[in-house]
């Protein structure tokens, strides 16, 4: 059966452009966020309020949250008014059909599969499908869906996540989209440290950062990271894509998945600590190009246009 009531919780700086994208797709939204400004502005887009995660739900054919940790996700799936509780409840309305829960937050791989055990035991299919692509590709909707879960819950929610990202993948069962995820930030966090020294050391060596840029884009080291970081950082521009914070909670989860499975990530310790020191440091708000800043205090040069 075709999708038209999609629920979406959690309108962060990721989540309110994937919902306005759903809407502009032709979805009927219900919405339930923390912040009562985004509420509003969706609800003027066209989108309606659900009261609890709950009463998402029960409005909803398929329910998207999209929110900050595993404790966040927990909640409002499992918790006191929580997304589970609609389905518990023997007296709980008639919903339209099977519905299907997709988190796309970025989560610990083990904390993601309890859930979708719970949410197995009352008979809703749980997918887990985090993104990569940052606030410009949920405005522009072409986020990478990173996808784990069973086959018949992807299938039914593709359509859904077509209109979000550009690359929706099912890469295994529960867990394994998150895990992806975490590896997909541990390339990123080095890309952008490296990049930093690389740019760092230039501005050292008393070279102009942006015949840099140009001369290095051209050739092998050409990437994602640099061509998005490198321009923010000649203007000393540190609003937020992706944030220190939420970065390092990822490379946390990623460290923490390879105790779990016995896997040494040297680089990624290092960047972590980066991360940590940013965040001590007052930046945990900033876009995790700021990653730069730590290795420009450690030569005592700014890279910024000259």
């Amino acid at each position: 059966m075709e999708i038209r009531n999609v629920g979406f919780i959690g309108l962060g700086l990721m989540g309110k452009p994937m919902a306005r994208n759903l809407l502009k797709a032709g979805y009927r939204v219900t919405v339930k966020s923390r912040g009562r400004g985004p509420v509003d502005e969706m609800i003027r887009e066209g989108a309606k309020e659900g009261a609890t995660p709950r009463a998402v739900a029960e409005a909803s054919e398929l329910v998207i949250t999209m929110l900050p940790n595993s404790p966040q996700v927990e909640a409002v799936c499992l918790g006191e008014g929580g997304i589970i509780e609609a389905f518990e409840d023997p007296d709980a309305p008639t919903r339209h059909g099977t519905t299907t829960v997709v988190d796309m937050s970025t989560i610990s791989p083990r904390v993601s599969q309890q859930i979708a055990r719970r949410f197995q035991r009352v008979g809703v299919d749980f997918l887990e499908a985090p993104v990569s692509g940052g606030d410009v590709g949920a405005i522009a909707g072409t986020l990478s869906i990173m996808a784990g879960g069973p086959e018949r819950a992807f299938e039914r929610a593709l359509p859904v996540l077509k209109a979000l990202g550009k690359s929706v993948i099912l890469v295994g069962d529960w867990g394994a989209g998150q895990t992806t995820k975490l590896a997909n930030n541990i390339i990123c966090a080095a890309t952008i440290e490296s990049v930093g020294e690389a740019f760092v050391l230039g501005a050292k060596a008393g070279i102009d950062p942006e015949k840099m840029f140009q001369a290095i884009r051209g050739g092998a080291a050409q990437c994602w990271s640099m061509d998005r970081k490198a321009p923010k950082w000649m203007n000393r521009d540190f609003k937020p894509g992706f944030m220190v914070k939420l970065h390092l909670k990822d490379m946390k989860l990623a460290l923490e998945a390879a105790r779990e499975l016995g896997v040494a990530l040297p680089v990624s310790e290092k960047t972590t600590a980066m991360l940590q020191q940013l965040q001590d440091e007052g930046c945990g708000d900033e876009d995790n190009g700021a990653l730069v800043k730590v290795l420009e205090k450690l030569a005592g040069v700014e890279v910024r246009q000259v």
